[in-house]
């Protein structure tokens, strides 16, 4: 059975740099993704996930009497 050498960072960079530009980019956003799976950092949550978390909590509150009660307790 035949082994192949792993490609070296150099080489692996030279072939990349004859790919187009969107291909480099897809590219690099695998190597991102893979990194991840490795790293344990798989599972990825944008900060716009939580958008509307807790919105009931607010439910039926004036944002400005909440904003002007907390500042009321500033410096006593």
């Amino acid at each position: 059975m035949m082994t192949m050498d792993k490609p070296s960072y150099s080489q692996l960079l030279a072939q990349a740099s004859h790919l187009e530009p969107a291909d480099q980019l897809r590219l690099l956003e695998g190597l991102a993704v893979l990194l991840r799976q490795q790293l344990g950092h798989g599972s990825h949550h944008p900060i716009t996930a939580l958008r509307g978390l807790g919105r009931e909590v607010w439910q039926g509150s004036d944002a400005q009497e909440y904003v002007d009660r907390e500042r009321a307790t500033w410096n006593g």
